[in-house]
């Protein structure tokens, strides 16, 4: 502030000071003038009174610093002080015109004998004759040059302190707004000018620490509403998973009461022990979905983000599933960018191999699990619009339409009874979208009850194709 008040009162006084001093040049260059032609007109009445009595004699012995000029009733020359032969008729000039009409006359022109800018004076003579006084111009010019010196050192010593005073007013006038006390502004307010903004600070002031009051109020709100949120969603989980856990065990504590009990034959033996692996193989998947999910969810995996070929996870994958795929006749197709030579090109995004490797496998498992016997799994790899985007399609039972936006929630299935008997944990989509959000990756699904599920993993792409 005290920047901008130096500034205007300065820039205010320099102008000040600079149009009154181009005002008083003007005035003093007229004043100059003015008195030139005075002494002219002085000097030309003593030179008229000395030509009435003692003639051209006269003129001869004055020591005149002025040029003087006796002009006859005709207009011929009949004296020049400095050029002695001159004989050019001098009736058509015009202070000789004026002084012959009217008795005196004056002019500035340019000098036909000198050939310089002259002021001229003539005076008329009691017998009709002309008495002219003349002198250059640049000798009032040369006077008045050293009256503007000092008038332009006057001024630049105004405007020096004009600077100085301006600093003084711009310092006395921001300094005790710089000392106001924040705290209470009204109360220490220097200038009444300055109420209205003094109040609407104070009523800014007011908003501030009530929207502070509110954003304090919303962040406890929201950390609670959290809170509340994890605590449900633990008890959740923590019923989900006393519930998951509760059915495999079950199973396995008949079949061992049977087979303790004696009462079994060999072949019935055989075949609870079969029932017991494969609930405990379910109940070890089930425990494995649930450590990797809980590890997800509190950032407790600790994996290395590098560059991933997800052809080559997409490849290794499928050889994981084959076995299990052909055992049903369903046929797993990968379409990827290829080269010339129909070799698969790598296609790579910044992610955890590990990761990666975790959801495509869940991905073409449900895509086999939930498949028609004799049905189709395409793999499908693309470049879209700056991101890697991998696709699982199959051709199974797919989804209604009501049940979709849930199939990511933990332990949720469609069909609660074939997923149990295909030894699915309903956590495994649940991990795909964790560990997608982890990757900054997104997961769309589309999907068709009886004609199958197409679910979409779009990674932002690494700006690098090798």
């Amino acid at each position: 502030m005290a920047k901008k008040v130096f500034s205007y009162a300065f820039l205010l006084g320099a102008m000040v000071l600079l149009i009154s001093g181009a005002i008083f040049f003007a005035l003093q260059y007229r004043q100059t003038m003015d008195d030139a032609y005075e002494t002219l007109r002085g000097e030309a009445s003593y030179v008229e009174s000395g030509v009435k009595i003692g003639g051209v004699e006269y003129l001869k012995s004055l020591d005149n610093i002025n040029r003087i000029t006796w002009i006859g009733t005709d207009g011929s020359v009949l004296y020049d002080s400095e050029y002695p032969d001159l004989t050019a008729n001098q009736g058509d000039f015009k202070e000789v015109r004026q002084a012959m009409e009217t008795g005196s006359g004056s002019g500035i022109r340019r000098s036909s004998s000198g050939r310089t800018q002259t002021m001229y004076y003539g005076l008329l003579c009691e017998d009709g004759t002309v008495v002219r006084l003349s002198r250059p111009v640049s000798a009032v010019q040369h006077a008045f040059a050293v009256v503007s010196l000092m008038i332009s050192v006057t001024v630049l010593v105004l405007i020096l302190i004009s600077a100085l005073i301006a600093f003084r007013i711009a310092k006395t006038i921001a300094e005790p707004i710089n000392e106001m006390d924040l705290d209470d502004i009204p109360h220490s307010n220097p200038y009444p000018e300055l109420q209205p903004l003094v109040e609407r600070l104070e009523e800014q002031k007011e908003e501030i620490a009530s929207q502070a009051v509110e954003r304090e109020q919303l962040r406890r709100e929201t950390m609670e509403q959290q809170a509340q949120e994890q605590e449900r969603m633990r008890r959740e989980f923590s019923a989900n998973v006393s519930h998951e856990l509760k059915t495999p065990l079950t199973s396995i504590n008949g079949f061992a009461e049977l087979m303790r009990s004696g009462l079994c034959d060999e072949e019935k033996m055989i075949e609870f022990a079969g029932d017991i692996y494969r609930e405990s193989q379910r109940l070890i998947a089930l425990v494995n979905d649930i450590i990797r999910i809980s590890e997800l969810d509190e950032g407790a995996i600790h994996t290395t983000t590098e560059k991933v070929d997800i052809v080559k996870a997409a490849e290794d994958t499928i050889d994981i599933l084959q076995p299990a795929a052909e055992k049903r006749g369903i046929s797993i197709t990968l379409q990827a960018p290829s080269g010339e030579d129909g070799s698969r090109l790598p296609v790579r995004v910044i992610g955890s191999d590990y990761l990666i490797r975790e959801m495509f496998y869940n991905l073409c498992d449900n895509a086999v699990k939930y498949n028609h016997d004799g049905g189709d799994v395409f793999v499908t790899i693309r470049e879209d619009e700056g991101n890697a985007v991998i696709s699982f399609a199959d051709t199974g039972i797919g989804i209604p339409k009501a049940e979709q936006d849930r199939v990511f929630e933990r332990f949720y299935r469609v069909d609660k009874s074939h997923s149990r008997t295909l030894g699915g944990t309903g956590l495994g989509l649940s991990i795909v979208k964790h560990a997608a959000q982890v990757q900054n990756a997104c997961v769309e699904m589309e999907s068709e009850p009886d004609r199958g599920t197409t679910i979409t993993v779009r990674f932002p792409f690494d700006n690098e194709k090798l």
